[in-house]
């Protein structure tokens, strides 16, 4: 498409953009003046959806109706509550329903999914992780390593581009594995990179990694409900993301996890609780723990319910929409966006998200000035900064427009 960096032009988009009714289900924050902000901050955290009040005003209502019996007679029962979302995040995942289940929080699942997939030995016992990979999953693979009598300094191989590059080569990844890959035990990227905004390639890295006997699990924090999933085709070992990000469902909500089917039943090690014991009998309260053949045999507890009703009100505009959809027009956004950025002559930014990419475009500016961050915020640009030198900006194409991207693209070129 020929693009023009005309607030005509992106109106244009907007006009022809079969999901441009989908802002109206969102509530948009408004400056002190009554505008709306310039919202690009979905990869931090997802807008409410405006239906998300009455899914939770079902479950208060029930709960102040049925007390404990809404475990069975609320409107939708507690009991198999999470059920309710897993036909939905098997189809943004792409996993069978089997294989996915909602749970816990991020990092709790990281763990939980690192008891079973990193078993090291005196010979393999080497993670591979990015070297910016978010701090968190830094701070879990370590802790991992440690708890097993390894150093972190010999047992953990931090992935870093090469010198003057902004992300890793794939070729990279494939080099180490193939000159290390009988000591490593465990692969553990983010599927989405949270700084760079780089797309792993979730399949190539699974099929090379698998040759050489190696578990490979991905953080999909910054790519579920972003990016094309596969993960059941890509034969990934396990998968772990949050729902407050592109999934909307509020801050610090229950986060999900993947186990691919082909170890169901492998009578993996894990760290058991009850609601991961076989339904049939959890409630006869056995001393012998029987874990679901499913991914829902990693559960620990009953759920939050009202946590799980935000995330459900959000996968119901998944369920409408579909994912196809939403990385269709996420292009088209992000293409503009590319377009409009490159249009700006300035030495003080550059972009370094590749063409491998969700909606999250990352600009580093020149010498990490965080004054240029903070001129845009004034301005009505709620962004994302990330130390030393980057400004995260993420296009939602469930309520980002077209001229939102432009309007963002005048008032970055005006403060530059």
């Amino acid at each position: 498409m020929s693009y023009k960096n005309t607030i005509e032009f992106a109106q244009k988009l907007d006009a022809k953009d079969e999901l441009r009714k989908y802002k109206e289900e969102f509530h948009i924050p408004l400056q002190k003046n009554g505008k709306e902000h310039i919202y690009m901050c979905g990869n931090s955290l997802g807008l409410q959806p405006k239906r998300t009040k009455e899914f939770l005003n079902q479950e208060l209502e029930d709960w102040a109706k049925f007390g404990v019996e809404g475990h069975f007679h609320a409107q939708n029962p507690w009991m198999p509550y999470h059920e309710f979302l897993t036909d939905s995040y098997a189809k943004i995942v792409g996993a069978k329903t089997t294989e996915v289940v909602a749970m816990n929080t991020l990092t709790v699942n990281l763990h939980l999914m690192m008891v079973s997939f990193y078993r090291p030995t005196e010979k393999r016992h080497k993670i591979i992780i990015e070297k910016d990979a978010f701090p968190s999953d830094i701070y879990a693979v370590e802790s991992q390593i440690t708890h097993h009598g390894f150093c972190p300094d010999s047992s953990l191989i931090k992935l870093k581009p090469r010198n003057g590059e902004s992300v890793i080569r794939t070729e990279d990844i494939q080099d180490i594995i193939e000159k290390e890959g009988n000591e490593i035990a465990l692969i553990m990227l983010g599927g989405v990179n949270y700084y760079t905004g780089q797309v792993f390639e979730f399949e190539k890295i699974t099929e090379l990694a698998h040759l050489k006997g190696i578990n490979v699990g991905f953080d999909l924090a910054h790519a579920a409900g972003n990016v094309k999933l596969e993960l059941n085709k890509w034969a990934v070992d396990f998968a772990v993301w949050c729902s407050y990000k592109y999934l909307n469902s509020g801050p610090g909500s229950v986060a999900a996890a993947f186990v691919h089917e082909k170890h169901h039943n492998d009578n993996l090690p894990r760290f058991a609780g009850w609601w991961g014991h076989n339904k049939e009998d959890r409630f006869k309260m056995p001393d012998d723990f029987t874990p679901i053949t499913t991914a829902e045999g990693w559960q620990l507890s009953n759920p939050p319910i009202l946590s799980l009703a935000a995330i459900r009100a959000s996968l119901s505009i998944f369920d409408e929409v579909g994912m196809e959809k939403l990385v269709s027009k996420s292009k088209e956004l992000t293409d503009y966006f590319m377009f409009l950025l490159d249009a700006i002559e300035s030495d003080r930014i550059e972009i370094i998200t590749p063409k491998e990419r969700g909606c999250q475009l990352s600009i580093r500016v020149k010498n990490g000035n965080k004054e240029l961050f903070d001129k845009i915020t004034q301005k009505g640009v709620i962004a994302d900064w990330r130390e030393p030198d980057v400004i995260r900006i993420a296009p939602v194409p469930l309520y980002n427009s077209f001229t939102d991207i432009f309007n963002f693209y005048s008032i970055l070129k005006q403060v530059l």
